[in-house]
C-alpha cells in the first residue's frame, strides 16, 4: 500500500474518531438535561389528571368543567408556538427556555390557589401561555446540534421524558395528595410543590445550555469544527432543492397533513391521559391513590417502546412507517381495552400497550420537517404543527368531558378517540417528499 493511501486511511480514521467523540459528548451534555426539563414541563401540564378526582370533589367540578379547564391550557400554548420556534432559530434557546421555565413554574403554583371554575380556566390558560414555545423550541434546538442520522434518537432521548414524567410523577403525586398541611388539601400542595422545581431549573438553564456548537467550550476545537461542518453540509443539501420562505413552508401540503395528523393524535392522547386514573378506578374499584399509581404503568412501557422505535427509525430512515405503525396500534389496543366484561388485568395490559404506542409516533414525525424544509421554514413549520397540534390537545379533553357529561358511554368515546389515531395514520401516509428525499 502506498504512503498516500496509508495517509488517506489514517485521516479517515481520525475523522471517524473525532465524529464519534463529538456525537457522544453532545448526547451526554444536552440530552440528560433536556430530559429533566421536559419531565418537569410534562408533569406540570399533566398533573391535573392526578388531581382530577379530589379536586373535582372539593370544588364541585363536572366532567365538562374539568375537561374544558384541562384542555384550555393548549389555547394559551398556541400563541407562542411559531414565535417560540423562530426565537430559538434566530436568537437564543438558552434565554428563551429559562424564561419559559420560570414563568410556567409560577403559573403551576397558581393552579393550587383556584376555588372556582373561572379561576381554574384562567390559571390553566396562563400556564399554557407561559409554557408556549417550549416543545417546538427544543425540536429546533436539537436540529442545531444533531446530524440527521441522530435526530430520531435525540428526539427519543427528549420525548421519553413525557412518559417518564408520569412514571415518576404518579407515585409522587399520589403521596402528595395525602398531605393535609395547614388545612390545605393535598391536591393544592401537589401543584405548589411540583411547580417550584421549574423555577429553580429555569435559573440553571440560563447558565447551563449552549446556543450553538461554535460557542461550546466543552467541545474541543476540532470537535466544534466537525459538527459545524456536518450541519452546514446538511443545510447546503436542503438549499440545493430550492430555497423556501417561512410562509411557503407553512403553505406546504405536507406540513398541513403533518399538522392535522398531530392534532388528531393529541386529541386522543390527552383525553386518554387525563381520564386514565378514572378509567382504571372504574375498571378495578381501586382507591384514588392506587388508581393514580397504576396509571404510571402505561408510561413505563412507553419508555421502552420510544427508544426502540427511534433506533429503528434512524437505522432504516423510514420515518413515515415508524410514525404510522404506532398510530394504528394505539387505535387497535385502545378499542380492545373498551370491550365490556374484560378482567381488569387484561384491561390494564391493553391500556399499557395503548400508551406505549401513542407515545412512540412522535420521535419520527418531528424529524420530517427538518428533512424537507430549510432552516427558518422548518423552524416555523415545527411551531405551526405544534400550534395545530395544541388545538387537538385542547379539544380532546374538552370534547371528552362534554360527551361523558351528556351520557355517552366510555366505549363510545373510546371508539371516537381511536378513529382519530387511524385518520392520523392516513394523513402521514399521504405525505409526499421531494424527489431524492427518503421518508
Amino acid at each position: 500500500m502506498s504512503d498516500q493511501a496509508v495517509s488517506i486511511l489514517s485521516s479517515k480514521a481520525i475523522d471517524a474518531s473525532v465524529a464519534g467523540c463529538t456525537r457522544r459528548k453532545i448526547f451526554r451534555r444536552l440530552l440528560p438535561f433536556l430530559f429533566v426539563l421536559y419531565i418537569i414541563s410534562y408533569l406540570d401540564r399533566a398533573n391535573v389528571a392526578f388531581a382530577k378526582l379530589p379536586m373535582s370533589a372539593d370544588l364541585g367540578f363536572s366532567e365538562a368543567v374539568f375537561g374544558f379547564g384541562a384542555g384550555i391550557f393548549y389555547l394559551g400554548y398556541i400563541l407562542l408556538e411559531i414565535p417560540g420556534a423562530l426565537i430559538v432559530e434566530k436568537w437564543s434557546a438558552r434565554i428563551w427556555m429559562a424564561r419559559i421555565m420560570i414563568s410556567w413554574g409560577l403559573c403551576t403554583v397558581l393552579v393550587g390557589f383556584v376555588h372556582t371554575a373561572n379561576q381554574f380556566y384562567i390559571a390553566r390558560c396562563l400556564l399554557g401561555v407561559a409554557e408556549g414555545g417550549f416543545f417546538p423550541g427544543i425540536v429546533v434546538y436539537l436540529a442545531h446540534w444533531f446530524a440527521k442520522e441522530d435526530r430520531s434518537r435525540a428526539m427519543a432521548g427528549f420525548t421519553m421524558a413525557a412518559p417518564a414524567a408520569i412514571v415518576i410523577g404518579a407515585p409522587i403525586s399520589a403521596l402528595i395528595l395525602q398531605l393535609d398541611w395547614l388545612g390545605w388539601a393535598g391536591w393544592r400542595w401537589m401543584f405548589v410543590l411540583e411547580g417550584l422545581p421549574a423555577v429553580f431549573l429555569g435559573i440553571v438553564t440560563a447558565f447551563f445550555l449552549t446556543d450553538r456548537p461554535h460557542q461550546a467550550k466543552w467541545l474541543e476545537p476540532e470537535e466544534r469544527d466537525w459538527i459545524a461542518a456536518r450541519l452546514a453540509s446538511e443545510r447546503q443539501e436542503l438549499h440545493k432543492s430550492g430555497h423556501m420562505t417561512v410562509l411557503q413552508g407553512l403553505k406546504q401540503r405536507n406540513i398541513l397533513f403533518l399538522a392535522l395528523a398531530c392534532a388528531l393524535c393529541n386529541f386522543s392522547m390527552f383525553a386518554y391521559l387525563l381520564w386514565l386514573p378514572t378509567t382504571i378506578r372504574d375498571a378495578s374499584g381501586l382507591s384514588v391513590t392506587l388508581s393514580t399509581i397504576c396509571s404510571a404503568l402505561p408510561f413505563g412501557l412507553a419508555m421502552i417502546s420510544i427508544p426502540l422505535v427511534a433506533r429503528s427509525s434512524d437505522r432504516t430512515g423510514k420515518r413515515k412507517l415508524h410514525t404510522i405503525v404506532p398510530m394504528v396500534l394505539a387505535a387497535v389496543f385502545f378499542v380492545l381495552s373498551a370491550i365490556p366484561g374484560l378482567p381488569f388485568p387484561l384491561v390494564l395490559a391493553l391500556l399499557c400497550l395503548t400508551g406505549a404506542a401513542a407515545f412512540s409516533w412522535g420521535v419520527s414525525l418531528w424529524v420530517i420537517p427538518g428533512l424537507i424544509l430549510g432552516e427558518s421554514a422548518a423552524a416555523a413549520s415545527v411551531g405551526f404543527i405544534n400550534s395545530i397540534n395544541s388545538i387537538g390537545s385542547f379539544l380532546g379533553p374538552a370534547v371528552t368531558g362534554f360527551l361523558l357529561t351528556q351520557g355517552f358511554s366510555h366505549r363510545e368515546v373510546v371508539w371516537l378517540l381511536s378513529s382519530c389515531f387511524v385518520v392520523s395514520a392516513g394523513l402521514v401516509a399521504a405525505v409526499r417528499p421531494k424527489p431524492g428525499v427518503v421518508l
